[in-house]
């Protein structure tokens, strides 16, 4: 069953999210980055409060995630973390369409300006696909190896 068709976006400021949307949020967070990847690490890092929050819903469950900063709130650049789909949909191309509808927002909100990602190296291939280009050596955070990779032209360019 396609659910991508059906997935209701919503962008929020931090002070917008209400208590169930804060809740989902961080308890996906915690499933995938916490248990799933079994990494012991302090999620709420004080930097949600500067986010956009970009939220995937289908029939009241969160699906999709990211957070989206402006140009100096996290790097110099625009940045997106905390990217991440449900387990529970995976293999769907919700990451996929996450990763479009929020490369899409950041040039909305921001311009064309470049992007900053801190990647799980074992993703890059799939952030290559959307013109992100590695810059820098890979690092270790939290225990799992990543690399900051960076898109430097519109979204919209890189990808037909």
């Amino acid at each position: 069953m396609d659910i991508t068709s059906e997935i209701n976006w919503v962008l929020k400021p931090f002070e917008r999210l209400t208590p169930k949307e804060l809740y989902q949020v961080l308890l996906l967070r915690s499933k995938v980055f916490v248990v799933e990847q079994q990494c012991i690490y302090l999620d709420m890092d004080n930097k949600d409060q500067k986010a956009f929050h970009i939220m995937g819903w289908y029939n009241n469950l969160l699906v999709a995630y990211s957070r989206l900063f402006a140009p100096g709130d996290y790097y110099r650049e625009a940045s997106l973390g905390r990217i991440i789909s449900a387990p529970e949909v995976r293999g769907q191309g919700i990451g996929k369409l996450l990763m479009s509808k929020s490369l899409v927002l950041a040039h909305r909100m921001y311009g064309d300006v470049p992007i900053r990602i801190a990647a799980q190296s074992y993703l890059k291939e799939f952030y290559y696909f959307f013109g992100f280009r590695t810059d820098g050596d890979q690092f270790m955070l939290d225990g799992i190896p990543h690399v900051e990779m960076v898109l430097t032209t519109s979204y919209s360019a890189t990808v037909k």
